[in-house]
């Protein structure tokens, strides 16, 4: 009797087992890969024009570095702004991010949004059509955006090679699961694909305090 009994509780456990792994492939919650992917978090920053620049810190003006950032080529500046809202809201001392681009945008978190009055819209850099207009205003003037503010969509920085690697193309939606006890799973994350990228997966500070991410923190991509 024991031992049937053993056995009918094994073939339980396995019908059960089964069953989860079933849901959870179906719902696209599973992977075979390790927290190989960097986790990288940022603040509320803002990106200009040449043109932007001068208006704000006079003509000609030239960022000055404070540090690398992952990406290639870009750099956290010296330089902050303060931005302002039509609800008259205020930040103060928001970075400006280089190096110089060819669109002026604020990127914000949704406390930001939240602060200033203003509904942002979640979106890849550089679309910004449609956006949340902002005023940037910096030592030498003020610059009226009639669109550009936005919440930056999460998203993986990779090559082409890590693509193939994951197994993901360029703007596919994936659910990501970053580790830790405490760690979450971010669905709607948008892979960007460039040979210039280097691997990363981008969240803002409110999405890293959710998932607990504190110092070198790993995700992985979870796929059907």
């Amino acid at each position: 009797m024991i031992e049937k009994s053993r056995e009918k509780n094994q073939i339980l456990s396995e019908i059960i087992t089964e069953t989860v792994f079933k849901y959870l492939t179906d719902a696209g919650l599973t992977s075979n890969q390790d927290f190989t992917i960097p986790v990288e978090v940022s603040n509320h920053h803002v990106h200009l024009t040449r043109e932007a620049l001068d208006v704000l810190f006079g003509q000609n003006y030239q960022l000055t570095k404070v540090r690398d950032i992952s990406q290639p080529g870009e750099f956290a500046s010296n330089e902050k702004v303060t931005l302002t809202s039509s609800k008259m809201r205020m930040i103060e001392d928001v970075r400006i991010v280089g190096p110089l681009r060819a669109y002026n945008q604020v990127e914000l978190t949704v406390a930001d949004g939240y602060a200033l009055g203003l509904s942002l819209p979640t979106r890849l850099s550089g679309d910004i059509v449609g956006s949340q207009s902002i005023t940037i205003i910096g030592p030498k003037g003020a610059l009226n955006l009639p669109e550009g503010a936005i919440r930056a969509a999460r998203h993986i920085h990779m090559t082409q090679d890590d693509a193939k690697k994951y197994n993901v193309t360029n703007n596919q939606h994936v659910k990501v699961e970053v580790e830790g006890e405490n760690g979450v799973i971010f669905k709607n994350v948008i892979i960007r694909v460039s040979d210039t990228s280097k691997l990363a997966f981008h969240i803002d500070i409110e999405e890293a305090n959710a998932a607990n991410v504190q110092g070198t923190s790993y995700c992985r991509i979870l796929y059907k």
